[in-house]
């Protein structure tokens, strides 16, 4: 039951809204239902660039990702990585519709720019993983750096940097592979203008990090462990290791393990354990586990994202292939600061 007090609260916001002066209508209700299922029959919006609103100013969006990146861009170059070969061809073609013989625009596309910044990604990139990972064999350099620079790495952070919005192209949305050159372009801008140091800073922040929460060994496994890991040894005087059961549960059902280690002849000393529903898969797990040990591959491995361009090695440095790989020929490389930070806190 309404006090007095609350029914003069009431009357007070009915007057001042006016919602007493201006009731609602039978129609209202199913008009607006009608009109819903007629917007609903016909399926979602076409996506629309920002471009079309009334509020867009193009320089100002390009000053305003420069700044969201915390980096200095010529406006020249930016504006020249963010435009597309289709789009110059499509503007062109608009003039002569509307009787202009010769078009003129003051545009140039980023093709040399998306050259240029796949040549840096790709020496940036291996360089990096072949400071970080000196023991892994070099086709394991090459699956983790194919990962990194895909189109489909690439265009994800080119999207998430805000460059869908900016890029211009005749398509909309903007296709993968398109997403993944304006990267490259704006890469290869940064270099021009603040430089390599900086540019690899870009690319080690926003690229490299990719693999941050990946697990190393989807991008490259070694097939017939069992076999490299008897040549790898076999290369450094070292008999085959022999593998002896140490343990199982569950023999003959559908929830079977079995675990398995490998112990070298010599010292008798465990290299691999490996758990399987059977002891040859147990036996193979052994054998990865031993080559992820020699490789510096292991589970808790913590790869520093913190290192400079002057830190990584060379780009004619190339870690082992697999089929010479051997612990006596490894090569020697400075270690630095931060790396050894984080080896130390992954053996601990």
């Amino acid at each position: 039951m309404l006090t007095l007090r609350t029914a003069n609260r009431v009357l007070k916001v009915l007057k001042t809204t006016q919602i007493c002066k201006q009731p609602f209508h039978r129609w209202l209700a199913p008009t607006l239902r009608e009109l819903k299922r007629r917007k609903d029959s016909l399926g979602p919006d076409k996506p629309v660039h920002r471009k079309t609103f009334l509020e867009w100013n193009y320089d100002t969006e390009i000053y305003a990702f420069s700044k969201r990146l915390g980096e200095e861009f010529n406006n020249d170059l930016l504006q020249q990585a963010l435009t597309e070969r289709s789009y110059i061809i499509r503007e062109e073609e608009r003039q002569k519709n509307v009787g202009i013989e010769q078009p003129t625009l003051n545009l140039s596309d980023n093709k040399e720019l998306v050259s240029k910044g796949s040549d840096f990604i790709d020496d940036v990139v291996k360089r990096y993983l072949r400071t970080v990972l000196p023991r892994l064999p070099e086709e394991g350099i090459i699956g983790i750096h194919k990962y990194l620079t895909s189109i489909e790495t690439l265009s994800h952070v080119s999207f998430h940097i805000g460059t869908s919005e900016l890029i211009l192209c005749a398509e909309f949305p903007v296709e993968k592979l398109t997403l993944s050159n304006v990267l490259k372009s704006i890469t290869a801008a940064l270099v021009e203008s603040s430089g390599d140091s900086r540019a690899a800073l870009f690319v080690r922040d926003f690229i490299i990090t990719q693999i941050a929460d990946k697990d190393l060994h989807q991008f490259w496994e070694p097939e017939e462990p069992i076999k490299l890991l008897s040549e790898i040894l076999a290369r450094d005087g070292i008999q085959s290791p022999e593998p002896r059961l140490i343990g199982s549960s569950g023999k003959n059902t559908i929830l079977a393990c079995f675990r398995v280690g490998l112990y070298t002849p010599h010292n008798k000393q465990m290299i691999g354990l490996g758990f399987g529903e059977t002891v040859d898969i147990a036996h193979e797990m052994a054998a990865r586990d031993s080559l992820r040990k020699l490789f510096g591959t292991s589970d808790n491995i913590l790869l520093p994202f913190n290192l400079r361009l002057d830190q990584l090695c060379e780009s004619n440095v190339k870690n082992l292939f697999v089929n010479e790989w051997s612990q006596q020929i490894l090569p020697t490389r400075p270690m630095h600061y931060e790396l050894r930070m984080a080896k130390e806190i992954c053996s601990n």
